[in-house]
């Protein structure tokens, strides 16, 4: 197996930000979700999860780094002491050492048949770490999205009302299997989410940006919007001005409102009539709308 930190593309000195960074990207780009029937994909995303297993948990980086753990996160056996002579113990030189040090020093080379008496017992196993992306109305309304882990098991992930992008969801014993009959780990899975078309988050707001006609900006009109929980009816109130705000109460998110940005679209093509009544029109009330810039500073 590669190299953790040559897979996910970073170096030994990064910091935990930038290799959880690195794997995020990695994990959105080659997600089975994303490259279906693609078994390279497949394959990366395997490589990615194992790697980030290692490098996003402090204490097996550190092992990792010293090089007692390989890139599987397996233990590797302690270098064999140098024998000096014909009468001298291969052990010679763990005089000193504590019970902890001489299980950490030979436990992974002969497993439980070697140990001091203490730490025997049941052991919890290690947390395992995953990556999801999920969709902005998914993650909006809240919905259930099935991972597909390395192993090729799935787990089923509750993706609860509002969740926010990249929020970690621990689920209970779903991790890495105990030791001696211990419990298993949690499965801590971190949550993506995906933009979308039109809609913006804003807290507990959601944004939208609604083109409308300069006949409706003028007239007022009343006209079907989408919002995170389906289609309500507006009301566009006359002369409404380019970039005026509208508020859709509790079309938020946990309680929030959905605010409406208007764009007033211009005409693309030639519209003759309304281009003789413009030259002919007079406005009651005479404004400047440079006003402000021809004063200067």
């Amino acid at each position: 197996m590669d190299d953790p930190y040559t897979t996910l593309g970073v170096r030994r000195e990064d910091t935990e930000d930038t290799i959880r960074k690195a794997y995020r990207k990695l994990a959105k780009r080659f997600h089975p979700d994303l490259n279906p029937g693609k078994t390279e994909a497949a394959e990366r995303f395997k490589a990615i999860n194992a790697a980030n297993q290692i490098l996003s948990d402090p204490e097996k980086r550190a092992r990792f780094d010293r090089g007692e753990i390989d890139a599987t996160g397996a233990d590797k056996a302690p270098p064999r002491p140098q024998r000096r002579d014909q009468g001298e113990s291969h052990f010679s030189g763990t005089h000193g050492l504590s019970p902890e040090e001489l299980e950490q020093l030979f436990g992974g080379a002969f497993g439980d048949r070697f140990h001091t008496g203490r730490n025997t017992g049941p052991r919890r196993g290690e947390d395992a770490h995953y990556s999801l992306t999920t969709g902005f109305l998914d993650a909006a309304v809240g919905t259930v999205r099935r991972l597909t882990l390395p192993d090729g098991r799935t787990l089923d992930v509750t993706i609860p009302p509002g969740l926010r992008d990249g929020h970690v969801l621990r689920l209970k014993a779903q991790g890495n299997p105990g030791r001696n009959n211990g419990p298993a780990g949690d499965a801590l899975v971190e949550i993506s989410v995906a933009s979308h078309p039109f809609f913006r988050r804003e807290g507990d707001d959601i944004l939208l940006e609604l083109p409308i006609t300069l006949r409706e900006a003028i007239l007022g009109a009343a006209i079907e919007v989408p919002t995170v929980t389906g289609r309500v009816r507006l009301t566009i109130p006359p002369f409404s001005a380019n970039g005026a705000k509208l508020r859709l109460a509790r079309r938020g998110i946990a309680g929030g409102s959905q605010i409406v940005e208007l764009r007033v679209v211009m005409p693309t093509a030639p519209e003759p009539a309304l281009e003789a009544f413009l030259k002919d029109w007079k406005p009651e009330t005479e404004t400047n709308p440079r006003q402000a810039i021809e004063a200067g500073p």
